[in-house]
């Protein structure tokens, strides 16, 4: 995102700024806030000359003034309890955990700048001198999620409270092991998850150790378990919610975590059907907007894919995070609205904006700090990213440690079959294994282009449209469908391409070569139909097999054996919206051009006969 400028900061009557702001919260604000812009600072109480100290409104956000109090106000943190009014009470608190449970949502750090009137309505800060909380706070959503979203049929894994060392026990009885266990407070980028993977007392206690917990937190409600979910991939919704009640959802992401922290974030869901895409989106929205009314801004809901023991994919629960997230930091360069922005209009009770992507596919790619060495080693990724197309580098600015969330790198394309290039260069500086992405949607598994055929027979006609799209370097994949003796892999393959990504099926197949036809009858995605020669009809039988497709179902048909055309069509369709391959295309028509103005020349140089004894085939069939 951009800074805020003076043009961006909300005008109006003084009633909509300072002074419709309670008396004790006035002193909270600079002067003229409504005009005035206070310079984030990323570490520290550094006093300014009014005497304010910048307090942090998030670990990684902006940080607001607030007046300074003794010693025992800050470390007790007391807080004023109730909504905003001239009266009595205590004074607020100014710890960071204040603000959190205020807020829930925070202000983003890809903000160097941020007006003074958006702070305060990021912090549910109304005109009126009402406060809102914009969001539930962190830990109450991880503290009481399972019983509120079960009572509101959200999908959930199992789950049960841990009142007790033996209540551990019994979940591992129950559930079996490995179990994960959670604390209720402190969750964050793998903090409070641990998992059990053995009951004997020296495992218990060092599960609790790794949580920060003892035997005594227990019955105070600290802890409880889930049963293990073997899950197929993780998806991650960005949901935005109104002051108004409109709830919105970004596209269902792939969401890949190395060690509990997220590295690479995947959009669209690699690999996942439309269908359960939106499903997984209509979940998010649903564990959000039963939260209530309180429940305003951005947040980043964590699912499972679970395969079901009968086939299809069940729609799982994970986390709710109530603030803009690390796997919708892509929306900053992949939609037209990104997330931050979003959070601001929900807050301030704007129309939302559209959360559709405005690219093909990206990739968010977290930088951590490099566990040995410096600063150098972590910017490696960093330098790469730099020599990349469509790619941005988004850096915090943050003092250097080890696994440290230091900036995201995004990258955009117009489909995942393009997006892996670029992003496998970017794994390899970030030293990530390939491997972390789920098994059916790893790099180099996504192709464009679906080059089907039914019999192996037909593999050296249809060798030649392989040849023209390796030329043209699109992605593609090559397979054996048999409409006739392979059915069922027929309507499989056909329902599922677009879904996978495949935006262009060249089919080939003879004689009776229902193959294309069939092919385009159970998919929205152009099919190019080559009819293969055969010993009986010379191929004429497949041609109009294919060529005489009823309304509604079309094939392009190319010339009998006519593969090269197939690749050259099935290139010039993803031309449409790609520059650069249309300048490719361009490129391949004047080399043509070129090569037939050579041999007019040669011709007219030598003259018929002279000409016509140097060609290596003299056959009088015309080749197509």
């Amino acid at each position: 995102g951009r800074a805020a400028g003076p043009d961006d900061v909300p005008r109006g009557p003084p009633a909509q700024h300072n002074d419709a702001l309670p008396r004790r919260l006035r002193p909270t604000l600079p002067r003229d806030a409504g005009r005035r812009h206070v310079r984030r600072r990323r570490r520290g109480p550094v006093a300014d000359r009014r005497g304010l100290a910048p307090r942090r409104v998030e670990a990684q956000g902006a940080l607001v003034g607030v007046r300074r109090g003794d010693d025992g106000d800050r470390a007790r943190g007391r807080r004023r309890a109730g909504g905003a009014g001239e009266g009595g009470g205590e004074r607020p608190a100014v710890e960071q955990g204040f603000w959190r449970d205020v807020c829930g949502c925070y202000v983003s750090d890809e903000y160097d700048w941020m007006s003074c009137n958006a702070s305060v309505l990021g912090l549910g800060l109304w005109p009126g001198g009402k406060r809102k909380t914009t969001a539930k706070p962190r830990d109450e959503l991880r503290g009481r999620k399972q019983e509120h979203f079960a009572g509101h049929s959200i999908p959930l894994p199992p789950y049960v409270n841990l009142p007790s060392v033996q209540s551990i026990h019994d979940a591992a009885s129950r559930f079996g092991l490995p179990l994960m266990l959670k604390s209720r407070k402190g969750a964050y980028d793998g903090r409070g998850n641990t998992v059990l993977k053995s009951t004997d007392d020296a495992a218990v206690s060092s599960a609790l150790s790794d949580l920060g917990l003892t035997e005594s937190d227990l019955p105070n409600d600290a802890l409880y378990a889930e049963g293990w979910i073997d899950f197929r991939s993780e998806v991650a919704v960005m949901v935005v919610r109104s002051t108004t009640g409109e709830t919105r959802a970004y596209p269902a992401t792939t969401a890949i975590q190395t060690d509990s922290i997220c590295r690479v974030v995947l959009v669209p869901a690699r690999n996942v059907a439309p269908d359960v895409r939106e499903r997984c989106e209509s979940v998010a929205m649903a564990a959000v907007d039963c939260l209530g009314d309180g429940a305003t801004g951005v947040f980043g809901v964590e699912l499972f894919l679970v395969n079901k023991p009968g086939g299809g994919l069940d729609v799982l629960l994970n986390e709710v995070a109530p603030r803009p997230h690390n796997t919708g930091h892509y929306t900053q360069d992949a939609c037209a609205v990104s997330q931050f922005e979003n959070h601001l209009r929900a807050v301030c009770g704007l129309p939302l904006g559209d959360t559709g992507l405005v690219v093909g596919a990206a990739a968010m790619v977290n930088v951590l700090g490099a566990p040995s060495g410096g600063i150098e080693e972590t910017m490696k990724g960093v330098n790469a990213a730099m020599t990349m197309p469509r790619t941005s580098v988004h850096w915090y600015g943050k003092g250097y440690r080890a696994g440290r969330k230091m900036g995201h790198i995004n990258v955009t394309a117009d489909s995942h079959a393009e997006l892996d290039g670029p992003l496998s260069k970017l794994l390899a500086a970030e030293s990530i294994d390939e491997n972390v992405i789920p098994e059916d949607g790893r790099i180099g598994t996504n192709p464009l282009v679906g080059v089907i055929m039914g019999s192996q027979s037909d593999l050296p006609t249809m060798s030649d449209a392989v040849k023209i799209l390796k030329e043209f370097g699109i992605p593609h994949e090559v397979d054996i469908v048999s409409a006739h003796r392979t059915p069922e892999k027929l309507m499989t393959y056909s329902r599922s391409a677009a879904g996978r990504g495949i935006q262009v099926i060249i089919a080939g197949a003879g004689g009776a070569a229902h193959l294309p036809g069939m092919v385009a009858a159970m998919t929205p995605l152009p099919v190019v139909g080559v009819p293969i020669k055969t010993s009986t009809l010379n191929g004429q039988d497949s041609l109009l097999s294919i060529v005489q497709m009823p309304r509604g179902v079309p094939v392009a048909t190319v010339a009998i054996g006519n593969a090269t055309n197939a690749g050259l069509l099935a290139v010039r369709s993803l031309c449409a919206s790609r520059p650069g391959l249309r300048a490719k295309m361009e490129e391949y028509q004047l080399k043509m051009k070129e090569a037939v103005d050579a041999n007019s020349s040669t011709l007219l140089e030598l003259g018929c006969d002279e000409f016509l004894s140097m060609l290596p085939n003299k056959n009088k069939a015309v080749n197509v």
